[in-house]
């Protein structure tokens, strides 16, 4: 997920009326307590972080089935060589495969990322938004290349 997915995402729940949240952050105004901050004011839960990473983890799997699915109807059809649509489907095919490998696999650091955000909730928006480039950057999508003739 890119972090600006992530500011999106804060920005809708925030419209929708949802109940305030701002991680690692409160506003000056806000007093009480020893650290001057109101502990009914702020709240997150490990088990919640969990569950969102474990969630998100899950998809990895999900999408690891649909590639399943694909390689399954993908087999038989051989190599492709001497027809110019079999090749073009198995061009399509190889495509597909790899970047469904790529979704699955950014689910799974997306979703460690959240649980060990919220294991001990120490990290800082800043610490946060670099392990989210550093995903983004890792997963980064290619240029489409559907529909162009490739020379033929």
């Amino acid at each position: 997920m890119a972090w600006d997915e992530w500011e999106q995402l804060k920005a809708d729940a925030a419209t929708r009326g949802s109940a305030r949240m701002q991680l690692n952050h409160l506003p000056d105004t806000v007093s009480g307590g020893s650290s001057g901050v109101s502990s009914d004011k702020l709240k997150s839960e490990k088990k919640v972080w969990a569950k969102a990473g474990g969630d998100v983890k899950g998809l990895k799997d999900d999408v690891g089935k649909a590639l399943g699915k694909l390689d399954d109807g993908q087999s038989g059809l051989g190599d492709g060589a001497g027809c110019e649509s079999a090749a073009a489907q198995k061009e399509l095919f190889d495509s597909w495969k790899k970047y469904g490998g790529d979704v699955g696999g950014r689910c799974g650091e997306l979703g460690g990322l959240l649980e060990r955000s919220g294991h001990d909730l120490a990290m800082s928006d800043a610490d946060v938004k670099a392990e989210l480039d550093k995903i983004k950057l890792k997963y980064q999508d290619t240029e489409a290349v559907g529909g162009q003739a490739k020379g033929r």
